[in-house]
């Protein structure tokens, strides 16, 4: 196989970014401006600009100053969710239920790729967090995770499998290490 033949092959994936390359554009420096810069400190106009851009969040969501959002319009965000300054790549759809905490530099990643493939064709897999989840600081999810209701990822552990509900996951990769009794 040439070298214009890998390229080729390379760029045809089936991925789709889902806007217009003027969405896109407009997106990338208004993250830039209005997110990365920390220059707006107040949750709701960072939430109203998400929204402007395809995001869905429901009330009373709380956004931090510095968090990173590949894609606005593949975002779902339930009532009463808190983000901190995470790195959400979301090359395919990210949903976080209601009471969510994502907590400093977690990141959620959606996309990978094909090692055994020649041409290392890009895999993207949704992850869902379900309603109560907190991921906490320094964490990692990965493509196609499901992460059940009220479960915990602790601090720098990868979830690489899905998480049952009402369970606490620790290591890299993350195992259940205890049940989660809410009081």
């Amino acid at each position: 196989m040439n070298k214009t033949q890998l390229q080729k092959d390379f760029s045809t994936g089936n991925f789709q970014i889902g806007a217009s390359f003027l969405k896109q554009f407009l997106w990338y420096y208004t993250e830039i401006f209005f997110f990365k810069s920390r220059i707006i400190p107040f949750s709701s106009v960072l939430v109203f600009i998400l929204r402007i851009f395809g995001a869905k969040i429901g009330q009373a969501v709380r956004i931090k100053p510095g968090i990173h959002i590949k894609y606005p319009w593949k975002l779902e965000i339930g009532d009463f969710s808190w983000l901190a300054d995470c790195y959400i790549e979301n090359l395919d759809s990210v949903k976080i239920g209601s009471n969510c905490c994502i907590s400093q530099r977690a990141m959620l990643m959606t996309g990978n790729h094909n090692f055994m493939s020649i041409n290392f064709d890009l895999i993207t897999k949704p992850i869902v967090l379900e309603d109560g989840v907190w991921i906490a600081a320094n964490t990692n999810v990965a493509p196609g995770v499901i992460a059940g209701s009220h479960s915990i990822l602790t601090y720098g552990s990868t979830a690489t499998k899905n998480m049952e509900a009402y369970s606490i996951y620790q290591g890299n990769p993350a195992v259940k290490i205890k049940n989660r009794t809410i009081i």
